[in-house]
């Protein structure tokens, strides 16, 4: 099972200012949140922020906040109990027509959105808020990416703790590199180039 960049969504939790400095390998997990989301805009892959308590933590660092089309604050630990998952569905489209429209046997069936059901997530801290939201997301049935080397905790142990209990509930454990090489699928691609760049 391979990811396909036109049926997914980007997540990006809790990358606030006030938090990175504390987080284990802080750095390079930021380093790697920028860049899934100039992935995903290679793809055109909507990408969402979420920020926990940021009058007390602080908005997300700026090059990451930059890359979400919408940024959620919330105060639950999980994005979903504050309206993640909506952002995430596509909306339903409303009822066409008049009395005067074709009887249903000769419409055509409406084209409906393609919904983005495969969420590719990644963010601090790995054994709260990425967790408790990822987990909100499975049991919403939506397929959840969750990307390991974007992701961390204050210290290993939790982090990995996460990783653990994600995978044991159906979470797909992915690093930032499968994620684009599978939104890429060939050498051929158009953004082949432009992915080797963000990658190097």
């Amino acid at each position: 099972m391979l990811l396909d960049a036109s049926l997914s969504q980007l997540v990006l939790v809790d990358y606030q200012a006030r938090l990175m400095p504390a987080i284990f390998e802080g750095e390079a997990v930021a380093q790697n949140a920028v860049r899934l989301g100039k992935m995903a805009q290679l793809f055109q892959v909507p990408v969402w922020g979420t920020e926990h308590n940021p009058s007390k933590l602080g908005e997300n660092v700026p090059d990451i906040r930059a890359l979400c089309q919408r940024t959620l604050s919330k105060m639950h630990f999980s994005g979903v109990e504050e309206g993640l998952g909506e952002w995430l569905r596509v909306p339903a489209k409303a009822p066409q027509g008049n009395a005067r429209s074709l009887p249903k046997h000769l419409q055509k069936p409406a084209a409906g959105a393609e919904e983005r059901n495969s969420i590719v997530i990644a963010g601090c801290e790995a054994h709260v808020c990425l967790l408790q939201t990822a987990l909100d997301l499975l049991e919403d049935e939506f397929e959840v990416w969750v990307v390991t080397d974007a992701c961390s905790s204050r210290t290993e142990r939790n982090r990995d703790a996460a990783f653990d209990r994600l995978a044991g509930a159906g979470a797909e454990l992915v690093t930032t590199e499968m994620v684009g090489f599978e939104w890429l699928r060939t050498a051929e691609h158009p953004a082949f180039d432009e992915l080797l760049t963000l990658i190097r």
